[in-house]
Protein backbone atom coordinates (compact mmCIF):
# COMPACT_ATOMS: atom_id res chain seq x y z
CA UNK A 1 0.00 0.00 0.00
CA UNK A 2 1.59 3.64 -0.78
CA UNK A 3 2.52 5.78 1.85
CA UNK A 4 0.36 8.56 1.40
CA UNK A 5 0.69 12.83 3.06
CA UNK A 6 -2.28 14.33 4.91
CA UNK A 7 -3.12 17.93 3.31
CA UNK A 8 -3.52 20.30 6.21
CA UNK A 9 -2.90 20.41 10.21
CA UNK A 10 -4.27 18.28 12.47
CA UNK A 11 -7.68 19.52 12.66
CA UNK A 12 -7.85 19.99 9.11
CA UNK A 13 -6.99 15.95 8.00
CA UNK A 14 -9.86 15.97 5.93
CA UNK A 15 -10.08 12.76 3.97
CA UNK A 16 -7.11 11.10 6.55
CA UNK A 17 -9.48 8.44 7.52
CA UNK A 18 -10.97 8.09 3.55
CA UNK A 19 -7.26 7.41 1.92
CA UNK A 20 -6.22 4.93 4.56
CA UNK A 21 -8.98 3.01 4.38
CA UNK A 22 -9.16 3.06 0.48
CA UNK A 23 -5.48 2.21 0.72
CA UNK A 24 -5.95 -0.96 2.28
CA UNK A 25 -6.06 -4.26 0.36
CA UNK A 26 -9.46 -5.87 0.21
CA UNK A 27 -9.06 -8.77 2.18
CA UNK A 28 -8.07 -6.26 5.11
CA UNK A 29 -11.27 -4.20 5.36
CA UNK A 30 -12.96 -6.54 7.11
CA UNK A 31 -11.96 -8.98 10.69
CA UNK A 32 -11.27 -8.37 13.75
CA UNK A 33 -11.01 -4.56 14.99
CA UNK A 34 -7.54 -5.13 16.55
CA UNK A 35 -5.84 -6.68 14.06
CA UNK A 36 -6.90 -5.05 11.30
CA UNK A 37 -6.85 -1.79 11.79
CA UNK A 38 -4.49 -1.29 14.48
CA UNK A 39 -1.43 -1.99 12.55
CA UNK A 40 -2.67 -0.44 9.40
CA UNK A 41 -2.97 3.10 11.33
CA UNK A 42 -0.06 2.96 13.59
CA UNK A 43 3.03 1.17 10.81
CA UNK A 44 2.44 3.11 7.96
CA UNK A 45 4.41 6.67 7.46
CA UNK A 46 1.82 9.15 8.84
CA UNK A 47 2.66 12.65 9.45
CA UNK A 48 4.37 12.53 12.97
CA UNK A 49 1.61 14.29 14.49
CA UNK A 50 -1.72 12.13 13.09
CA UNK A 51 -0.05 9.01 15.35
CA UNK A 52 -0.46 11.12 18.42
CA UNK A 53 -3.70 12.73 18.24
CA UNK A 54 -5.44 8.83 17.72
CA UNK A 55 -2.58 8.10 20.67
CA UNK A 56 -3.92 10.91 22.87
CA UNK A 57 -8.05 10.41 22.41
CA UNK A 58 -7.82 6.94 22.88
CA UNK A 59 -5.77 7.03 26.05
CA UNK A 60 -8.03 9.49 27.57
CA UNK A 61 -11.24 8.27 29.65
CA UNK A 62 -14.68 8.33 27.27
CA UNK A 63 -16.46 10.97 28.22
CA UNK A 64 -20.25 11.14 28.83
CA UNK A 65 -20.53 13.01 25.24
CA UNK A 66 -18.75 10.47 23.17
CA UNK A 67 -20.60 7.41 24.97
CA UNK A 68 -24.01 8.78 24.47
CA UNK A 69 -23.25 9.26 20.17
CA UNK A 70 -26.27 6.96 20.63
CA UNK A 71 -26.69 6.49 16.57
CA UNK A 72 -24.03 8.19 15.24
CA UNK A 73 -21.78 4.87 16.40
CA UNK A 74 -21.09 2.61 13.62
CA UNK A 75 -23.02 -0.35 14.73
CA UNK A 76 -20.43 -3.01 13.11
CA UNK A 77 -16.78 -3.18 11.58
CA UNK A 78 -18.48 -2.76 7.96
CA UNK A 79 -20.39 0.54 8.70
CA UNK A 80 -17.09 1.97 10.48
CA UNK A 81 -15.14 1.20 7.45
CA UNK A 82 -18.09 2.76 5.17
CA UNK A 83 -18.80 5.52 7.37
CA UNK A 84 -14.64 6.61 7.43
CA UNK A 85 -14.26 5.76 3.19
CA UNK A 86 -16.60 8.64 2.41
CA UNK A 87 -13.85 10.70 2.89
CA UNK A 88 -15.20 13.54 5.48
CA UNK A 89 -13.35 12.12 8.51
CA UNK A 90 -10.16 13.85 10.48
CA UNK A 91 -7.57 11.97 12.26
CA UNK A 92 -9.35 13.45 15.44
CA UNK A 93 -12.95 11.95 14.46
CA UNK A 94 -11.66 8.80 13.26
CA UNK A 95 -10.24 7.98 16.56
CA UNK A 96 -13.58 9.64 18.56
CA UNK A 97 -14.97 7.14 16.65
CA UNK A 98 -13.37 4.17 17.11
CA UNK A 99 -13.36 4.49 20.62
CA UNK A 100 -16.86 5.21 20.81
CA UNK A 101 -17.77 1.81 19.29
CA UNK A 102 -15.53 -0.08 21.11
CA UNK A 103 -16.39 1.23 24.48
CA UNK A 104 -20.76 0.99 23.26
CA UNK A 105 -19.36 -2.85 22.39
CA UNK A 106 -17.50 -3.40 25.89
CA UNK A 107 -20.38 -2.14 27.58
CA UNK A 108 -22.87 -4.78 25.85
CA UNK A 109 -20.54 -7.34 26.28
CA UNK A 110 -20.50 -6.72 30.30
CA UNK A 111 -24.21 -6.65 30.30
CA UNK A 112 -24.42 -10.31 28.25
CA UNK A 113 -21.47 -11.71 30.35
CA UNK A 114 -23.88 -10.41 33.77
CA UNK A 115 -27.00 -11.36 32.35
CA UNK A 116 -25.43 -14.70 31.68
CA UNK A 117 -23.78 -14.98 34.78
CA UNK A 118 -27.29 -14.14 36.23
CA UNK A 119 -29.19 -16.76 34.58
CA UNK A 120 -26.81 -19.46 35.46
CA UNK A 121 -26.84 -18.27 39.15
CA UNK A 122 -30.78 -18.73 39.65
CA UNK A 123 -30.45 -21.89 37.06
CA UNK A 124 -27.93 -23.56 39.67
CA UNK A 125 -29.96 -22.38 42.50
CA UNK A 126 -33.76 -23.19 41.83
CA UNK A 127 -34.68 -26.67 41.98
CA UNK A 128 -35.69 -28.56 38.60
CA UNK A 129 -39.11 -28.81 38.34
CA UNK A 130 -38.61 -32.55 37.51
CA UNK A 131 -36.10 -33.26 40.88
CA UNK A 132 -39.35 -31.62 42.96
CA UNK A 133 -41.85 -34.22 41.06
CA UNK A 134 -39.42 -37.19 42.04
CA UNK A 135 -39.32 -36.03 45.30
CA UNK A 136 -43.29 -35.43 45.81
CA UNK A 137 -43.75 -39.37 43.84
CA UNK A 138 -41.47 -40.65 46.06
CA UNK A 139 -42.98 -39.24 49.41
CA UNK A 140 -46.48 -40.35 48.46
CA UNK A 141 -45.07 -43.48 47.72
CA UNK A 142 -43.71 -44.08 51.26
CA UNK A 143 -46.83 -43.08 52.58
CA UNK A 144 -48.93 -45.57 50.44
CA UNK A 145 -46.74 -48.36 49.81
CA UNK A 146 -44.94 -49.95 52.96
CA UNK A 147 -42.11 -51.69 50.60
CA UNK A 148 -41.40 -47.89 49.89
CA UNK A 149 -40.59 -47.29 53.93
CA UNK A 150 -38.70 -50.57 54.76
CA UNK A 151 -35.86 -50.15 57.82
CA UNK A 152 -32.53 -49.91 55.65
CA UNK A 153 -30.89 -51.65 55.97
CA UNK A 154 -32.32 -55.20 57.49
CA UNK A 155 -32.01 -56.45 60.80
CA UNK A 156 -29.62 -58.91 59.99
CA UNK A 157 -27.11 -55.90 58.62
CA UNK A 158 -27.19 -53.35 60.93
CA UNK A 159 -24.39 -54.92 62.83
CA UNK A 160 -22.47 -54.08 59.81
CA UNK A 161 -22.93 -49.93 60.21
CA UNK A 162 -20.40 -50.01 62.75
CA UNK A 163 -18.20 -52.88 61.78
CA UNK A 164 -14.34 -51.38 60.82
CA UNK A 165 -14.16 -54.88 58.75
CA UNK A 166 -16.73 -53.13 56.15
CA UNK A 167 -16.00 -50.34 53.63
CA UNK A 168 -17.44 -47.43 54.99
CA UNK A 169 -18.45 -44.18 52.88
CA UNK A 170 -20.56 -41.52 54.02
CA UNK A 171 -23.06 -39.36 51.47
CA UNK A 172 -24.63 -35.96 52.61
CA UNK A 173 -27.18 -35.16 50.51
CA UNK A 174 -30.66 -33.71 50.01
CA UNK A 175 -31.00 -34.55 46.32
CA UNK A 176 -32.59 -38.19 45.64
CA UNK A 177 -31.17 -38.53 41.65
CA UNK A 178 -27.97 -37.28 42.29
CA UNK A 179 -27.91 -39.77 45.62
CA UNK A 180 -28.74 -42.36 43.48
CA UNK A 181 -26.07 -41.93 40.71
CA UNK A 182 -23.40 -41.95 43.51
CA UNK A 183 -24.81 -44.69 45.14
CA UNK A 184 -25.39 -47.02 42.16
CA UNK A 185 -21.95 -45.84 40.53
CA UNK A 186 -20.26 -46.96 43.72
CA UNK A 187 -21.60 -49.75 44.10
CA UNK A 188 -21.74 -51.27 40.55
CA UNK A 189 -17.92 -50.15 40.00
CA UNK A 190 -16.78 -52.03 43.03
CA UNK A 191 -15.07 -55.27 43.16
CA UNK A 192 -16.36 -56.16 46.55
CA UNK A 193 -19.72 -54.63 46.35
CA UNK A 194 -20.88 -57.35 49.66
CA UNK A 195 -18.26 -55.38 51.89
CA UNK A 196 -19.71 -51.65 50.91
CA UNK A 197 -21.73 -49.76 53.27
CA UNK A 198 -22.90 -46.50 52.09
CA UNK A 199 -24.60 -44.42 55.11
CA UNK A 200 -26.72 -41.69 53.22
CA UNK A 201 -27.53 -39.00 55.29
CA UNK A 202 -30.33 -36.16 54.62
CA UNK A 203 -32.61 -33.53 56.15
CA UNK A 204 -36.61 -34.22 57.35
CA UNK A 205 -38.04 -33.26 54.33
CA UNK A 206 -36.39 -35.76 52.12
CA UNK A 207 -35.93 -38.26 54.10
CA UNK A 208 -39.34 -39.93 53.00
CA UNK A 209 -38.47 -39.97 49.28
CA UNK A 210 -34.67 -40.85 49.44
CA UNK A 211 -36.06 -43.64 52.16
CA UNK A 212 -38.29 -44.82 49.22
CA UNK A 213 -35.75 -44.53 46.60
CA UNK A 214 -33.65 -46.97 48.45
CA UNK A 215 -36.47 -49.43 49.97
CA UNK A 216 -37.53 -50.01 46.07
CA UNK A 217 -34.17 -49.77 44.64
CA UNK A 218 -31.59 -51.63 46.14
CA UNK A 219 -28.20 -52.12 45.76
CA UNK A 220 -27.66 -55.62 46.28
CA UNK A 221 -25.21 -56.80 48.02
CA UNK A 222 -24.03 -53.73 49.52
CA UNK A 223 -25.89 -52.10 52.40
CA UNK A 224 -27.20 -48.71 52.55
CA UNK A 225 -28.30 -46.78 55.31
CA UNK A 226 -30.40 -43.73 55.27
CA UNK A 227 -30.88 -41.32 58.14
CA UNK A 228 -32.35 -38.14 58.55
CA UNK A 229 -29.75 -35.30 61.06
CA UNK A 230 -32.69 -35.23 63.30
CA UNK A 231 -32.09 -39.22 63.86
CA UNK A 232 -28.67 -38.58 65.24
CA UNK A 233 -28.99 -38.36 68.97
CA UNK A 234 -25.80 -36.31 69.23
CA UNK A 235 -27.52 -33.89 66.91
CA UNK A 236 -30.67 -33.12 69.30
CA UNK A 237 -29.09 -33.17 72.44
CA UNK A 238 -28.81 -29.83 72.44
CA UNK A 239 -27.44 -26.71 70.36
CA UNK A 240 -25.06 -27.83 67.80
CA UNK A 241 -22.09 -25.28 67.17
CA UNK A 242 -22.64 -25.52 63.39
CA UNK A 243 -26.36 -25.25 63.67
CA UNK A 244 -25.30 -21.90 65.76
CA UNK A 245 -23.48 -20.87 62.90
CA UNK A 246 -25.82 -21.23 60.42
CA UNK A 247 -28.75 -19.30 61.90
CA UNK A 248 -26.17 -16.39 62.08
CA UNK A 249 -24.97 -16.92 58.87
CA UNK A 250 -28.38 -16.89 57.09
CA UNK A 251 -28.51 -13.48 58.83
CA UNK A 252 -25.73 -11.92 57.79
CA UNK A 253 -26.63 -13.23 54.08
CA UNK A 254 -29.78 -12.03 53.94
CA UNK A 255 -29.04 -8.42 53.94
CA UNK A 256 -25.28 -9.34 52.20
CA UNK A 257 -25.03 -6.53 49.86
CA UNK A 258 -28.70 -6.16 48.87
CA UNK A 259 -29.03 -9.03 47.27
CA UNK A 260 -28.47 -10.04 43.83
CA UNK A 261 -30.39 -7.42 42.29
CA UNK A 262 -28.04 -4.75 43.62
CA UNK A 263 -25.05 -6.77 43.00
CA UNK A 264 -26.14 -6.82 39.20
CA UNK A 265 -26.52 -3.41 38.97
CA UNK A 266 -23.25 -1.90 40.25
CA UNK A 267 -21.65 -0.34 37.21
CA UNK A 268 -18.10 -0.71 38.31
CA UNK A 269 -17.01 -4.37 38.90
CA UNK A 270 -16.07 -6.50 36.49
CA UNK A 271 -18.60 -9.81 35.12
CA UNK A 272 -16.28 -12.28 36.99
CA UNK A 273 -16.27 -10.62 40.33
CA UNK A 274 -20.07 -9.89 39.95
CA UNK A 275 -20.35 -13.86 39.66
CA UNK A 276 -18.55 -14.47 42.34
CA UNK A 277 -20.92 -12.35 44.43
CA UNK A 278 -23.42 -14.07 42.90
CA UNK A 279 -22.34 -17.46 43.85
CA UNK A 280 -22.16 -16.17 47.41
CA UNK A 281 -25.65 -15.96 47.65
CA UNK A 282 -26.54 -19.42 46.56
CA UNK A 283 -28.28 -20.75 49.41
CA UNK A 284 -26.36 -24.28 49.41
CA UNK A 285 -23.25 -22.18 51.04
CA UNK A 286 -25.16 -21.50 54.14
CA UNK A 287 -27.25 -24.96 54.46
CA UNK A 288 -26.50 -27.50 57.83
CA UNK A 289 -26.15 -30.14 55.64
CA UNK A 290 -23.30 -28.52 53.44
CA UNK A 291 -21.35 -28.05 56.73
CA UNK A 292 -22.61 -31.26 58.96
CA UNK A 293 -19.33 -33.38 57.75
CA UNK A 294 -17.16 -31.23 60.83
CA UNK A 295 -18.81 -33.41 63.01
CA UNK A 296 -18.08 -36.99 61.12
CA UNK A 297 -16.47 -37.83 63.95
CA UNK A 298 -19.13 -37.44 66.38
CA UNK A 299 -21.56 -39.11 63.74
CA UNK A 300 -19.98 -41.90 63.73
CA UNK A 301 -18.56 -42.53 66.87
CA UNK A 302 -17.57 -46.30 66.25
CA UNK A 303 -15.95 -45.83 62.92
CA UNK A 304 -12.29 -45.68 62.31
CA UNK A 305 -11.97 -44.64 58.67
CA UNK A 306 -14.56 -43.83 56.41
CA UNK A 307 -15.00 -41.93 52.85
CA UNK A 308 -16.83 -39.29 52.62
CA UNK A 309 -18.62 -38.90 48.95
CA UNK A 310 -20.16 -35.19 48.11
CA UNK A 311 -23.75 -35.67 45.44
CA UNK A 312 -22.21 -34.30 42.60
CA UNK A 313 -19.50 -36.89 41.85
CA UNK A 314 -19.55 -40.36 40.10
CA UNK A 315 -17.64 -43.08 40.99
CA UNK A 316 -15.88 -45.27 37.99
CA UNK A 317 -13.70 -47.26 39.82
CA UNK A 318 -13.08 -49.76 42.94
CA UNK A 319 -12.23 -47.44 45.81
CA UNK A 320 -11.39 -50.05 47.94
CA UNK A 321 -7.31 -49.33 47.37
CA UNK A 322 -8.25 -46.04 49.71
CA UNK A 323 -8.37 -48.83 52.76
CA UNK A 324 -4.72 -49.33 52.33
CA UNK A 325 -3.61 -45.99 51.46
CA UNK A 326 -1.18 -44.74 54.55
CA UNK A 327 -1.86 -41.48 56.41
CA UNK A 328 0.97 -41.03 57.97
CA UNK A 329 -1.15 -39.78 60.97
CA UNK A 330 -2.71 -37.19 59.05
CA UNK A 331 -6.91 -36.55 58.82
CA UNK A 332 -7.68 -36.16 55.85
CA UNK A 333 -6.53 -37.48 52.44
CA UNK A 334 -7.27 -35.33 49.56
CA UNK A 335 -6.24 -34.31 45.42
CA UNK A 336 -4.54 -30.83 46.09
CA UNK A 337 -5.33 -28.80 43.29
CA UNK A 338 -2.57 -26.69 43.11
CA UNK A 339 -0.40 -28.73 40.02
CA UNK A 340 -2.03 -30.21 37.02
CA UNK A 341 -2.24 -29.79 33.55
CA UNK A 342 -5.86 -28.01 33.41
CA UNK A 343 -4.27 -24.37 34.92
CA UNK A 344 -7.96 -23.43 35.37
CA UNK A 345 -8.75 -25.93 37.56
CA UNK A 346 -5.71 -27.20 39.08
CA UNK A 347 -4.27 -24.04 39.92
CA UNK A 348 -5.94 -23.01 43.55
CA UNK A 349 -4.04 -21.96 46.39
CA UNK A 350 -5.01 -20.72 49.78
CA UNK A 351 -4.79 -17.20 47.99
CA UNK A 352 -7.61 -18.26 45.85
CA UNK A 353 -9.89 -19.01 48.65
CA UNK A 354 -9.05 -16.68 51.63
CA UNK A 355 -8.18 -12.85 51.59
CA UNK A 356 -4.95 -11.96 52.60
CA UNK A 357 -6.15 -8.63 52.25
CA UNK A 358 -7.35 -8.85 55.98
CA UNK A 359 -4.30 -8.53 58.57
CA UNK A 360 -5.88 -11.69 61.04
CA UNK A 361 -5.59 -14.37 57.84
CA UNK A 362 -2.30 -12.72 56.30
CA UNK A 363 -0.94 -13.20 60.17
CA UNK A 364 -1.66 -16.58 60.13
CA UNK A 365 -1.24 -18.32 56.64
CA UNK A 366 1.07 -18.64 53.46
CA UNK A 367 -1.37 -17.23 50.79
CA UNK A 368 0.98 -19.57 48.26
CA UNK A 369 0.22 -22.75 49.84
CA UNK A 370 -1.29 -25.34 47.93
CA UNK A 371 -5.34 -25.87 48.40
CA UNK A 372 -7.25 -29.30 48.65
CA UNK A 373 -10.55 -30.34 47.36
CA UNK A 374 -13.39 -31.60 48.96
CA UNK A 375 -15.35 -34.24 46.90
CA UNK A 376 -13.79 -37.47 47.68
CA UNK A 377 -12.31 -37.44 50.96
CA UNK A 378 -10.65 -40.01 52.79
CA UNK A 379 -10.93 -39.12 56.96
CA UNK A 380 -9.04 -40.96 59.82
CA UNK A 381 -12.16 -40.50 62.81
CA UNK A 382 -9.69 -42.16 64.91
CA UNK A 383 -6.61 -39.54 64.29
CA UNK A 384 -9.59 -36.48 63.96
CA UNK A 385 -10.92 -36.96 67.10
CA UNK A 386 -7.67 -36.20 69.13
CA UNK A 387 -7.50 -33.19 67.34
CA UNK A 388 -9.59 -29.83 67.93
CA UNK A 389 -10.17 -29.65 64.22
CA UNK A 390 -13.86 -29.08 64.58
CA UNK A 391 -13.66 -26.52 66.93
CA UNK A 392 -10.84 -24.89 64.83
CA UNK A 393 -13.71 -24.97 61.92
CA UNK A 394 -16.32 -23.13 64.09
CA UNK A 395 -13.81 -20.53 65.83
CA UNK A 396 -13.00 -19.08 61.82
CA UNK A 397 -16.30 -18.88 61.02
CA UNK A 398 -17.15 -17.41 63.96
CA UNK A 399 -14.54 -15.19 62.93
CA UNK A 400 -15.30 -14.52 59.46
CA UNK A 401 -19.23 -13.65 60.49
CA UNK A 402 -17.97 -10.95 63.13
CA UNK A 403 -15.99 -9.24 60.37
CA UNK A 404 -19.18 -10.06 57.63
CA UNK A 405 -17.65 -12.42 55.30
CA UNK A 406 -15.00 -10.20 54.78
CA UNK A 407 -11.94 -13.00 55.54
CA UNK A 408 -13.94 -15.45 52.80
CA UNK A 409 -17.15 -15.16 50.74
CA UNK A 410 -18.25 -18.75 49.70
CA UNK A 411 -19.00 -22.25 51.24
CA UNK A 412 -16.99 -24.82 53.23
CA UNK A 413 -13.54 -25.03 51.49
CA UNK A 414 -12.43 -22.04 53.06
CA UNK A 415 -12.72 -22.97 57.22
CA UNK A 416 -12.01 -26.26 55.77
CA UNK A 417 -8.25 -25.37 54.25
CA UNK A 418 -8.03 -23.79 57.89
CA UNK A 419 -9.41 -26.09 60.02
CA UNK A 420 -7.26 -29.37 58.59
CA UNK A 421 -4.13 -27.10 57.76
CA UNK A 422 -1.70 -28.97 58.90
CA UNK A 423 -3.66 -32.36 58.85
CA UNK A 424 -4.09 -33.01 55.15
CA UNK A 425 -2.20 -36.22 53.93
CA UNK A 426 -2.30 -35.24 49.72
CA UNK A 427 -3.40 -38.73 47.73
CA UNK A 428 -3.09 -39.55 44.13
CA UNK A 429 -5.05 -36.90 41.64
CA UNK A 430 -6.32 -40.07 39.63
CA UNK A 431 -8.69 -40.74 42.37
CA UNK A 432 -10.56 -37.29 42.10
CA UNK A 433 -10.93 -35.45 38.93
CA UNK A 434 -12.66 -32.56 39.26
CA UNK A 435 -14.03 -29.55 37.61
CA UNK A 436 -16.51 -30.94 35.31
CA UNK A 437 -19.05 -28.56 36.19
CA UNK A 438 -16.87 -25.82 35.29
CA UNK A 439 -14.49 -26.33 33.14
CA UNK A 440 -16.00 -27.10 29.32
CA UNK A 441 -12.98 -27.80 28.01
CA UNK A 442 -12.53 -31.32 29.97
CA UNK A 443 -11.98 -34.35 27.24
CA UNK A 444 -14.35 -37.30 27.82
CA UNK A 445 -10.82 -39.31 27.41
CA UNK A 446 -9.69 -37.23 30.73
CA UNK A 447 -12.40 -37.80 32.42
CA UNK A 448 -12.77 -41.58 31.84
CA UNK A 449 -9.59 -42.34 33.09
CA UNK A 450 -9.97 -40.79 36.55
CA UNK A 451 -11.08 -43.09 39.20
CA UNK A 452 -13.95 -40.45 40.56
CA UNK A 453 -14.91 -37.32 38.88
CA UNK A 454 -16.39 -34.83 39.98
CA UNK A 455 -19.04 -32.09 38.62
CA UNK A 456 -17.97 -29.04 40.96
CA UNK A 457 -19.42 -25.89 39.81
CA UNK A 458 -22.36 -24.72 38.13
CA UNK A 459 -23.29 -27.04 35.52
CA UNK A 460 -24.51 -30.02 37.56
CA UNK A 461 -25.56 -33.02 35.33
CA UNK A 462 -28.86 -33.31 36.33
CA UNK A 463 -29.81 -29.14 35.55
CA UNK A 464 -30.17 -28.28 31.57
CA UNK A 465 -26.70 -26.08 32.01
CA UNK A 466 -24.75 -29.33 32.41
CA UNK A 467 -22.35 -29.36 29.19
CA UNK A 468 -23.38 -32.08 26.81
CA UNK A 469 -20.29 -34.20 26.21
CA UNK A 470 -19.97 -34.60 29.55
CA UNK A 471 -23.24 -35.60 30.56
CA UNK A 472 -23.45 -38.66 29.58
CA UNK A 473 -20.76 -40.44 32.29
CA UNK A 474 -23.53 -39.51 34.79
CA UNK A 475 -26.43 -40.40 33.01
CA UNK A 476 -25.28 -44.19 32.27
CA UNK A 477 -26.31 -44.69 35.84
CA UNK A 478 -29.76 -43.36 35.61
CA UNK A 479 -32.60 -45.85 34.56
CA UNK A 480 -34.54 -43.37 32.63
CA UNK A 481 -36.76 -47.10 32.50
CA UNK A 482 -37.83 -46.37 35.53
CA UNK A 483 -41.31 -44.98 36.43
CA UNK A 484 -40.30 -42.51 38.88
CA UNK A 485 -37.96 -41.19 36.59
CA UNK A 486 -39.97 -41.96 33.56
CA UNK A 487 -43.04 -39.90 35.48
CA UNK A 488 -41.18 -36.55 36.08
CA UNK A 489 -39.90 -36.93 32.29
CA UNK A 490 -36.41 -37.15 33.62
CA UNK A 491 -33.71 -37.43 30.14
CA UNK A 492 -31.14 -38.16 28.84
CA UNK A 493 -30.40 -35.15 27.11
Amino acid sequence: MAAFESTGGVEGHTGFAGAFISAMPEEEKGGCLGKKLGPQILGRRLEATVPEVIYQVLEEPATQSEIQLGPEIPQTLEDFVAEMKDGRSDAKTFAVKLKAMVTLFEQRTRTAKIQEYLYRHVASSSIPKQLHCLALRLANEHSTNANARLQLPDAEFVPALVDNSFFHFVLISDNVLAASVVASSLVHNSLRPERVVLHVITDRKTYYPMQAWFSLHPLTPAIIEVKALHHFDWLTKGKVPVLEAMEKDQKVRSQFRGGSSAIVANNTEQPKVIAAKLQALSPKYNSVMNHIRIHLPELFPSLNRVVFLDDDIVVQTDLSPLWDIEMNGKVNGAVETCIGKDKFVMSKRFKSYLNFSHPLIAKNFNPNECAWAYGMNIFDLEAWRKTNISQTYHHWIEENLKSDLSLWQLGTLPPGLIAFHGHTHSIDPFWHMLGLGYQENTTVADAESAGVIHFNGRAKPWLDIAFPQLRPLWTKYVDFSDRFIKGCHIRAS
